[in-house]
């Protein structure tokens, strides 16, 4: 089992200020580890806000620690989590990823989330979090709206292009 790496708090407090305002925002938080952006992003008023960790002992630590009515978690992981929630009708306005370093996710995720291009809202984004040694691999039809460094992490900011969407 991967060590957790929770986004530290210089990366989850610039993520939240990109933000803005998330009162009412549907929010999904991939990969969730210790819970911590999910419950922050129901704090800031996100609701619904959904996480998704396999290990389960963090999963149980998240929903002992789940005091929001807002938030839903489920144990699984990330392939079936997506299939959740497209089957449970979930649309989100973000869709937040923090896999571990080096796992390769940067390859592979964006496609996974394309894939269920159903639980992406139309001006939604999907922010990805990776270290600054794996870029993510954009193409058609994902947009790089922004990208931001903080030590080696880096926040990644997708949208779907509006030609994919009319596609879609």
């Amino acid at each position: 089992m991967k060590e957790v790496r929770p986004t530290t708090g210089l990366v989850a407090q610039a993520l939240f200020n990109i933000l803005g305002n998330l009162n009412g925002v549907a929010f999904l938080d991939l990969f969730s580890g210790t819970g911590r952006i999910a419950f922050e992003a129901c704090r800031r008023g996100a609701d619904p806000v959904v996480s998704v960790e396999l290990v389960r002992s963090r999963s149980k630590a998240i929903w002992k620690a789940n005091s929001f009515d807002s938030h839903t978690h489920i144990s699984m992981d990330v392939r079936k989590g997506l299939s959740w929630v497209s089957r449970k009708g979930f649309a989100f306005d973000v869709v937040f990823a923090d896999p571990p370093y080096g796992a390769r996710w940067d390859e592979t995720l964006p496609d996974l989330i394309l894939s269920r291009r159903e639980i992406l809202k139309e001006d939604g984004v999907f922010v990805f979090e990776h270290g600054r040694e794996e870029p993510v691999k954009v193409s058609f039809p994902w947009i790089l709206r922004d990208e931001r460094s903080y030590g080696r992490s880096v926040l990644s900011f997708l949208e779907l292009s509006s030609s994919a969407l009319k596609e879609g």
